[in-house]
């Protein structure tokens, strides 16, 4: 193969219940998580050897060394699969930094299954312990992008029942809140399980399930940026949001609508309102 090109999706924590802390300093979660038609891009083609460019409006900042995911994976899948070829990877970075959205681990999970085409070797399994060294995000990245319930550090992962179809409204007020300083800041680590999905569940029902859950990542996220109540408050305004709340460690938000028309609509209307945020409309990926 001469060049390849994929997405990456974003990942979006639709829930995220932070249930205790292992000795190694891991944290276990329990979390329903879904993939979207947004993210960053990914293209490859021969090289002699394993090379990374990084292009795309959220560039800046990011690493082309041994730092970034996407190297890592490919020496991984390289070693462990007797790859004498290089590739020569670009990333296009369209995902905010620091966002929520899990953009290095789906760009590492992503780079794993392109690969593994374009050297034409076997891929890896989701629950590979190189898998799991990249980090905790990178299995249920690798695992999707159908909707996956997520527990344990991230590396336990099975299909949760079929959510109704709708989609979400992604918005970021351009403020990093790094992933460890969020959980740095959080008080309890020890908190209740997120509630059994519902099955067969219309949207108002899935809705109304999702607002009796939690992102335990909330109130430290604020702390660090409380911006994020703002974006929460604009959303809450809109007349076609069924629910809102914050993915991952944030500080993107995300708010449940029935369809991509309404998606448009919505986003249209808070990016008229804050020029400067980030705000895309998205599709859920069903896999």
């Amino acid at each position: 193969m001469t060049r390849l090109t994929s997405t990456a999706p974003a990942k979006v924590n639709l829930t995220l219940h932070v249930t205790g802390q292992r000795s190694d300093g891991y944290h276990l979660l329990d979390s329903l998580v879904v993939f979207v038609d947004v993210g960053d891009r990914l293209t490859v083609i021969p090289a002699p050897d394993i090379r990374l460019t990084v292009g795309g409006p959220f560039a800046l900042g990011v690493p082309v060394d041994d730092r970034n995911l996407v190297l890592r994976a490919a020496r991984a899948l390289a070693e462990l699969r007797g790859v004498d070829r290089g590739a020569a990877l670009n990333l296009d970075k369209h995902l905010p930094h620091a966002a929520g959205l899990g953009g290095g681990s789906s760009d590492a999970a992503e780079t794993l299954r392109l690969l593994s085409r374009f050297w034409e070797v076997a891929p890896l399994p989701a629950d590979h312990p190189a898998v799991v060294a990249l980090g905790a995000d990178v299995p249920v990245c690798l695992s999707g992008p159908a909707p996956l319930h997520m527990q344990g550090i991230g590396d336990d992962v099975f299909a949760p029942p079929a959510l109704p179809d709708c989609a979400l409204v992604l918005v970021n007020p351009k403020v990093d809140t790094p992933t460890p300083e969020v959980f740095k800041a959080l008080t309890r680590k020890d908190n209740p399980a997120m509630d059994r999905v519902p099955v067969g569940a219309d949207l108002d029902t899935f809705a109304a399930w999702l607002d009796r859950q939690r992102n335990d990542l909330l109130p430290p996220a604020r702390q660090i940026a409380p911006q994020i109540d703002r974006v929460l408050d604009r959303l809450r305004l809109l007349p076609a949001i069924k629910a809102v709340g914050l993915s991952g460690s944030g500080a993107t938000c995300w708010a449940l609508v029935n369809d991509m028309a309404a998606a448009r609509q919505a986003a249209r209307a808070v990016q008229v309102a804050e020029m400067g945020w980030w705000v895309a409309p998205a599709a859920v990926l069903r896999g």
